[in-house]
Order: C-alpha cells, then sequence, then structure tokens
C-alpha cells in the first residue's frame, strides 16, 4: 500500500553520492537512517555533518545514556558547566541547559535536511525527564518547555509509550508539537501510540491548526526483545526451539509494520491526510545486536520497509555501511511467518505479554538509572568548578 500524502509526494529523493552503496541502498528503499548518538565534539568537530555526507544520516536520536557518556567524556562541556556553576543554578536545571544547547546546535546542522524533505527528516530528539515516565501531567509540561526552549522546528520531544505516557502523546501532538514516542514493545501498545497520535491531530485539527506541521515516529524498540526471549529459550533446554533463536524480534517488528500499514490505510486516517497530516513512520530501534553470534546488521537488512526511520549506533551504522546486504522489502511478505512465529513461543510457554511487559519495565528503569548517572555526573563538575 502507499502512505503518501500530497506533502509526501513532494519530498526531496535526497542523494548521497559520497555514501557506500549499502547506505545508499537503504535510503532508496525509503528507509530514513538516523544516528543513535550526539555529542558536543560530534557537532563542533564537523563530524556530524560529515555522518551526512558519507553516511546518509539524516536524522539523530539521543537519550540519557547517550548524554551520560558524551558530558563524563568530553572537555567540551567545561566552559558551560563553569558559567552554570557560577550562577549556582541546581543540578537538574544543569542537565537541562547543557543537554538542550547540544540538541539545538545539532537540529541547526541538520536543517538543511528537514527543509529539503518537507520536515520529514533532519530530526534531532530529546527526551522528557525519564522520572516523569508514570506522570502524564508531569510529561507534558516538560515536553512544553523543551519545545519552547530549543525552539527549533526540526526538533522532536521523546515521551515513552507508558500507558501514562499515551494521553500526554495526545495532548501535545493536539499543541503542534512533534513527537517521537519511544520504548515500545508490544503490538497493542503500539496501536495504542497510533491512536494517541490521530487523536491528537484531531484535536489539533479541531482548534485550527495547520497538521502538516506536526510530525512523529513511533520507536519500536527491536534487540531487547530478542535478548530477553533467547534467554528464555536456552533455558528450556529444549532443542526443537532452537531454531527460534533471534528470530522473535524481528518477527514483533515486522508484525508492528503490519499494524501501521492497517491504521494508515482507514477512513479516519485519510480525513487527516487530506487535511495535511503526515505519516507517523515506525522507528526502529534498538537495533545493534546483542548476541555476537548473529549477525550484526540484522536489525538493518530484516527491516527494510518504505515509511520507516532505523536509528543506527555509530558500530550498527558501519557495519551497515561495509557490508549489509539490502535486497529490498524484507517486511510485507513476512506477516505470516512472523505470526507463526510468535506462536510457536506461546506454544513453548513463553508468554508474548509477559516478555514485553518486563521489558517496558526494565526500560524505563534503564533510562531513569542513566538519568541518575548523568545528574551525579554533572554535579560532580558543578562542584569541581566551584571548589
Amino acid at each position: 500500500m502507499s502512505h503518501t500524502t500530497p506533502e509526501a509526494s513532494a519530498v526531496t529523493r535526497l542523494e548521497f553520492p559520497d555514501a557506500p552503496q549499502p547506505v545508499r541502498d537503504l535510503s532508496a528503499q525509503g528507509v530514513s537512517i538516523w544516528l543513535d548518538d550526539l555529542s558536543r565534539p560530534m557537532v563542533r568537530e564537523g563530524r556530524l555533518q560529515e555522518y551526512v555526507d558519507t553516511r546518509a544520516v539524516v536524522g539523530v536520536t539521543t537519550n540519557p545514556s547517550i548524554f551520560a557518556k558524551a558530558l563524563a567524556e568530553a572537555a567540551d562541556y567545561d566552559e558551560q558547566v563553569r558559567e552554570i556553576a557560577a550562577e549556582g543554578v541546581d543540578v537538574d536545571e544543569a542537565v537541562y541547559r547543557l543537554t538542550t544547547t547540544d540538541v539545538a546546535d545539532a537540529c541547526d546542522v541538520l536543517l538543511p535536511l528537514y527543509e529539503r524533505t518537507g520536515g520529514q527528516d533532519g530530526r534531532v530528539s530529546i527526551e522528557v525527564d525519564p522520572r516523569l515516565a508514570a506522570d502524564t501531567q508531569g510529561t507534558v509540561e516538560m515536553a512544553r518547555r523543551l519545545w519552547q526552549t530549543i525552539d527549533r522546528p526540526n526538533l522532536l520531544i521523546k515521551i515513552p509509550a507508558t500507558v501514562e505516557g499515551l494521553p500526554a502523546i495526545t495532548h501535545v501532538i493536539a499543541e503542534g508539537i512533534s513527537v517521537n514516542v519511544t520504548l515500545i514493545f508490544s503490538l497493542d501498545r503500539y496501536r495504542g501510540v497510533m491512536n494517541a497520535y490521530l487523536t491528537g491531530l484531531e484535536q489539533a485539527r479541531e482548534a485550527g491548526r495547520d497538521l502538516s506541521t506536526i510530525h512523529s515516529v513511533a520507536s519500536f524498540f527491536v534487540s531487547r526483545v530478542d535478548a530477553e526471549v533467547d534467554k528464555r529459550l536456552a533455558a528450556l533446554g529444549d532443542p526443537a526451539a532452537a531454531d527460534l533463536r533471534g528470530r522473535a524480534a524481528l518477527a514483533n517488528a515486522r508484525l508492528a509494520y503490519q499494524a501501521f500499514d492497517e491504521v494508515f490505510s482507514t477512513p479516519r486516517w485519510q480525513t487527516l491526510a487530506d487535511d495535511g497530516a503526515t505519516v507517523q513512520r515506525p522507528l526502529w530501534a534498538s537495533t545493534s545486536v546483542k548476541d555476537e553470534s548473529l549477525p550484526d546488521t540484522l536489525y538493518v537488512t530484516g527491516l527494510v520497509a518504505p515509511n520507516t526511520v532505523n536509528t543506527m549506533p555509530a558500530a550498527t551504522l558501519e557495519a551497515t555501511a561495509d557490508h549489509a546486504e539490502v535486497t529490498g522489502d524484507t517486511v510485507q511478505s513476512t506477516y505470516a511467518e512472523s505470526s507463526a512465529v510468535l506462536d510457536r513461543l506461546e506454544a513453548l510457554g513463553i508468554r508474548y505479554q509477559e516478555v514485553v511487559d518486563q521489558l517496558e519495565r526494565e526500560g524505563v528503569q534503564k533510562f531513569a538509572d542513566a538519568w541518575d548517572e548523568l545528574l551525579g555526573s554533572v554535579q560532580q563538575q558543578l562542584d569541581a568548578a566551584t571548589s
């Protein structure tokens, strides 16, 4: 099927003549490559622009773990830390200023891509404080503040797809704030995410907003599904189950694309598209393999489909550029096979809902832990700057 809107049909097809063939092939198949990494040196030393030119990167995603690593390793933050310390602000405000500065600067680098793609790409994502994952109103307020502070049209605010996150997504979309919905593991929750987006668009339309300016992606997590399911398969010790190893994550993501196809083919969607709304693309997140015995580009070459984003950490991106074999769409002909994989897992006693619920809880906790690490690191830097 086609998810073409009037805006999408006018999007410029980007060319990357200096990029290796595999990443050019991905782009040609309708897969936008985003980099799952950001640091101040990357922006200031021109490496982000180099990723655009030589790796066909057209977007950036961040998370608390990425910021914690960047601030711990780079001296580029020292000057701003000293300025912030001199003002006497608390560590939460310090982290807010440091991270929003990086994201604003990255948005500026990618702005030409945003303009050339009609707003589809050239995007940079920043996450609300992960400690707000169960706080709908707190999430809305922080999303609004981030949007106003960074004040770039190519920004995406990351909101987790928790039960409490869904109404927050609707609320901020209705206000005209573009959103990257993160931490999606289950098919049912993904349908809830798409509904939250459409409801937000309907409310935005009622408020007289220009729907063409509101964008969203839905970050469906991949490798963590295999990590958990394969651990459970190994515990079974059943030779008959061995061929299921490394298959659950792709099956789950492919069925998510099927759900995307269905929702964005409905009359409800079409009326919004007719008024200028843009498709909420699936974004494949957590695409580095956790099991080294699996192919290192498994979650790239196995998830090639139109109107998708694949956000890759640098190592996965380099592996893709070096040796990925892009053979065309690897999703839309796999739905029956993918359903069969999940059915077989259920028959073995590996409960889908139990797995995805656990992964969501762990995902929220991992980001909260990384945020605490980030706060601790910045507090140390503030203390050092004032001692």
